[in-house]
């Protein structure tokens, strides 16, 4: 079954299917979709010291119910997921689309830096997410029996562990069963809290902000402080934003605005409502809601729901370390590609070991979901104000809002994030530490690879000869030409490779055929068709080409170099050498990096995938030349 629907502005057209409704909410909406589990306890627990009425427990209610509406609905569903990059969201992508309109290299670092924050704290919600969600679905065990308790952080354990070892099969295997299971599980939560609104309707007057602001002018200081838990209530709205390019924005806002939204409200008002009438539930509302002999089947469903979270986080994860590989914000790493048809179905290796070590050192240092509520939020909030500055700027310049108007409408979520971020910031010394930790550390990485790169690039420039001298001299050498076609790579197109130089000075010899390739990385998703391959001749069988990848792809230069022969450029992979310069990366006797990025840059170029891996050549047609680089 498919609809015709009319394009929105900013997103690009696709045909509606039942089946893509049913895919967006198994991926996008897994992390957002388990925060009942957690949220609702973890807000009204503050207010226990002061004694728990009827107003905290439906002021907490209409704050969850507000954030919903104002951060999720409006900010991304509404507005956010207009600026789409060629489709593709995320915070990567709108950091990107921000800089396009942007001028001046201040401004553009400013950016770049506010995008990094926030892609590296998004990793920190990548650790902390599948921690958080399979240990508070696991939690269940104890409600149904306390002799289960101590199960828990084993079988949590095993859990995650299994979680990780399968990430190598990719999504598609086991991603047609996630719709159904996340459409249980909303249907589940909506008649949970059905049943419990039935027996006190009351608690759907929480719906007016008039209990919010009784609750806030009320507690004052301790609502603020309540704050960073109901910001749990909207963990995994930056995945709305993200998914965008799988999906589309159309299947996201309809299942959004539909069924998941309703379904929520449904559930955090049902846990409200069997608070109000029995205020010792509040040891874990959201299992108590159901009736006794179906608990246990309820913790295989929440287990199930955890998973698929944490899945949509951890394939995230994989999607943001590519990006940033491509945009030279991390070396070289592995990426697997798991399906043959879908681009966006990758494997990190690197990113899963890190990933997965992350996750079992939280879930053993706190060994509760309560205890890792305290590490989450800020991590999310932090994200929240990062995509609201980078989407200030990409409505002012891309969407040509008045400054205003942007500055009006933004200025307001910006405070709302703000709030939500000062409130968790009071959690740091509790375990709000670690994805600040976690994220001025891949900054600081991500950063120092960067600015290491430049200056590499900057000596390769110093050092080469360019690429018209060269080749003005050539035909007047006494260089020996053999059969057979060479292929350089180099970084930049108008010098002379290193590995060429070597070539020379070692074997003084030059293929008859000569290819000067250049990778180039584009500020969009993916490279048009007609800009991936740019072929120019240079001399009689001599030929610069450049090709373009966007952040989302993985290049593979002997596939894209295929397309040469219809270019009227004759190219046979059997009989192609590649001619590739290995980098020896030593300190300069003035090192222009400190000491501790220097530290940082020579360690990740240590690890790097080689770039035959990366790159996909064949290792048999390979020639590599050592190049030694001071820095």
């Amino acid at each position: 079954m498919s609809l015709a629907v009319q394009a929105l502005p900013g997103v690009s057209h696709r045909p509606l299917r039942a089946g893509v409704l049913l895919a967006v909410l198994g991926i996008v909406y897994g992390d957002i979709g388990t925060s009942p589990l957690y949220a609702l306890k973890a807000s009204v627990i503050h207010f226990s010291g002061v004694g728990i009425t009827r107003i905290e427990i439906l002021g907490v209610l209409s704050l969850i119910f507000w954030a919903l509406i104002l951060v999720v609905t409006v900010k991304y569903v509404l507005l956010v997921m207009r600026a789409d990059n060629n489709g593709e969201g995320g915070i990567l992508a709108l950091m990107a689309l921000a800089q396009r309109g942007t001028v001046g290299p201040t401004m553009r670092m400013a950016l770049s830096l506010i995008g990094l924050g926030g892609a590296c704290l998004f990793f920190g919600d990548g650790v902390i997410t599948p921690a958080i969600s399979v240990l508070s679905a696991v939690e269940g065990l104890a409600v149904v029996s306390p002799t289960f308790k101590s199960l828990v952080l084993p079988l949590s354990i095993i859990v995650i562990v299994g979680l990780f070892a399968v990430q190598v099969r990719g999504t598609s295997s086991i991603g047609r069963a996630f719709g159904p299971v996340m459409t249980v599980w909303f249907l589940v939560l909506a008649a949970m809290g059905l049943l419990q609104i039935a027996h006190n309707p009351s608690v759907l007057t929480a719906v007016s902000p008039y209990y919010a602001v009784v609750l806030c002018s009320s507690h004052g200081w301790l609502a603020f402080v309540t704050l960073g838990s109901v910001v749990l209530a909207v963990t995994g709205a930056e995945a709305l934003y993200a998914d965008m390019g799988h999906f589309g924005a159309l299947p996201i806002r309809l299942a959004w605005v539909c069924f998941v939204l309703p379904c929520l409200v449904l559930n955090y008002f049902g846990q409200g409502a069997l608070v109000l009438g029995d205020p010792a539930a509040l040891e874990n509302p959201f299992y108590l809601m159901a009736p006794e002999s179906l608990r246990l089947p309820l913790v295989v469903l929440a287990t199930a729901a955890s998973v698929i979270a944490s899945q949509a986080m951890i394939s995230g994860a994989f999607s943001i370390a590519r990006q940033c590989m491509q945009m030279s914000f991390l070396p070289r790493m592995a990426v697997l590609h798991t399906s043959h048809s879908e681009e966006g179905q990758i494997f990190v290796p690197q990113v899963n070991m890190a990933l997965l070590i992350g996750v079992l050192i939280l879930v053993l240092s706190f060994r509760s979901s309560d205890a890792l509520a305290a590490a989450y939020g800020i991590a999310v909030t932090g994200t929240f104000l990062c995509t609201c500055v980078l989407a200030t700027v990409t409505f002012r310049r891309h969407f040509h809002w008045p400054r205003s108007v942007a500055l009006s409408v933004f200025g307001f979520f910006a405070i709302v994030d703000f709030v939500f971020f000062a409130s968790n910031a009071l959690k740091i010394p509790e375990g709000g530490w670690v994805p600040l930790l976690l994220g001025f550390s891949l900054v600081a990485m991500m950063t120092s690879w960067n600015r290491g790169r430049e200056l590499m690039l900057a000596r390769w420039k110093q050092d080469s000869l360019p690429l018209a001298s060269f080749l003005a001299r050539l035909p007047q050498s006494r260089t020996v030409r053999v059969p057979g076609m060479a292929v350089f790579l180099t970084g930049n197109p108008d010098y002379v490779p290193a590995a060429l130089l070597h070539n020379l000075k070692h074997n003084k010899v030059l293929h008859e055929r000569v290819l000067f390739v250049t990778v180039q990385n584009m500020d969009t998703p993916q490279a048009p068709a007609d800009q991936r391959v740019e072929v120019s001749e240079l001399a009689p069988n001599v030929h610069r080409v450049i090709l373009r990848y966007g952040f989302m792809e993985s290049p593979n230069i002997p596939r894209a170099l295929e397309e040469l022969t219809a270019r009227g450029v004759a190219y046979n992979p059997m009989q192609a050498s590649f001619f590739l310069g290995r980098e020896v990366l030593v300190r300069a006797l003035v090192p222009k990096l400190p000491a501790w990025r220097l530290f940082l840059f020579l360690l990740m170029a240590r690890n790097a995938v080689p770039a035959t891996e990366f790159f996909r050549i064949p290792s048999d047609r390979v020639v590599e030349l050592g190049v030694r680089v001071a820095i």
